[in-house]
């Protein structure tokens, strides 16, 4: 073990770097992006309940600290399990959970409870949260399609949660040291999968609120004429190219085509296929594609911005994710195909 304790400080290290982005990405996300504010304050306190436990198995390799011995560390244990079950039930299911402050009475509990009990009951209390999160996750199998990224983060954290099962079970007999670094090591590959994501998929939040919403939703449009809200909705998006509008939301175009912000969502699911935030986006892709190629001499950038989308990162990753590929590339090739010679 000690040979990979340079490693394990390394992921230590990478795990404080990446909450400090997380924390500081998530405090400056608009609440829509985010789910509700409730679940982003849940989501802010897993992170920082995970780093301040890097913080001590810093301490314990480093000889400062016995986490054996440490209340706190405990209280943080349970903490971290509470916060990580009502950020991800937050997600998953919209209805809020009236006994959520139940879920942190174990931090307050376990920290004073035999020796014997206190490392293997966090850890037994994540995996219940887990399998909770898991029955949420397969009612939400209809949407998979819409919702596989969503799906497929928590599957990779709650595979994490149950390899670290083990490690807090047997915690009193491989000794501070190794529980240390194995449990360290997994906090940091989480840390690596939620920084992916989220610079990956910039949008996820707004995505993951349209699947869920579309699983739980009772049909609003029992009085609206389909036909005609539809051919209103294409017009915005042809005629008056409203996607155009960096700032166009769920609840600014309901209003410009005359229905709830539920009916919108509604009838874009059900009319075309795919959640609001999809079909804005292929609406401006298209655009860009379009003048990608009619406009040879303008930046990418400045036809991203043109198209509505708010950054160059934003437009890169719209792009390849309804393309394959990115702008200026698909740019090049287009040339080259239409002129051979």
């Amino acid at each position: 073990m000690p040979e990979l304790e340079p490693l394990v400080v390394a992921l230590i290290g990478f795990s404080l770097v990446a909450a400090a982005v997380l924390l500081a990405v998530g405090g400056a996300m608009p609440a829509a992006l985010a789910q509700s504010r409730e679940t982003r304050a849940y989501a802010m306190l897993l992170i920082g309940a995970l780093a301040l436990l890097q913080l001590a198995h810093w301490a314990q390799l480093a000889g400062r600290l016995d986490v054996f011995a440490s209340r706190p560390y405990v209280a943080l244990l349970a903490l971290a399990s509470g916060a990580f079950y009502l950020c991800f039930h937050g997600v998953l299911q919209p209805a809020a959970d009236r006994r959520r402050l139940l879920w942190f009475a174990p931090a307050l509990v376990l920290p004073w409870l035999p020796p014997a009990l206190v490392f293997p009951l966090p850890f037994l209390l994540g995996v219940g949260f887990a399998v909770r999160l898991a029955v949420l996750v397969w009612r939400l199998r209809a949407q998979r399609q819409r919702f596989r990224v969503e799906m497929a983060a928590f599957v990779a954290h709650a595979a994490i949660a149950l390899a670290i099962l083990p490690v807090g079970a047997a915690a009193p007999w491989l000794g501070a040291r190794v529980f240390v670094g194995a449990y360290a090591s997994l906090i940091g590959v989480a840390f690596a999968i939620a920084l992916y994501v989220l610079l990956r998929f910039p949008d996820l939040g707004a995505k993951a609120a349209e699947a869920v919403a579309t699983a739980y939703a009772v049909s609003t449009l029992t009085n609206v004429d389909r036909e005609q809200a539809l051919a209103k909705l294409k017009a915005l998006m042809g005629a008056e190219r409203v996607y155009t509008d960096e700032s166009l939301s769920l609840a600014s175009l309901a209003k410009q085509a005359d229905l709830s912000p539920h009916q919108l969502s509604e009838l874009i699911n059900t009319g075309f296929g795919v959640g609001f935030s999809r079909w804005v986006r292929e609406h401006r892709v298209a655009a860009a594609q379009a003048m990608l190629l009619a406009e040879p001499d303008a930046s990418v950038l400045s036809i991203g911005l043109a198209v509505g989308f708010t950054s160059q990162s934003n437009f890169y990753a719209a792009f390849r994710e309804i393309t394959g590929d990115v702008p200026g590339r698909y740019r090049r090739q287009q040339q080259r195909a239409a002129d051979p010679a």
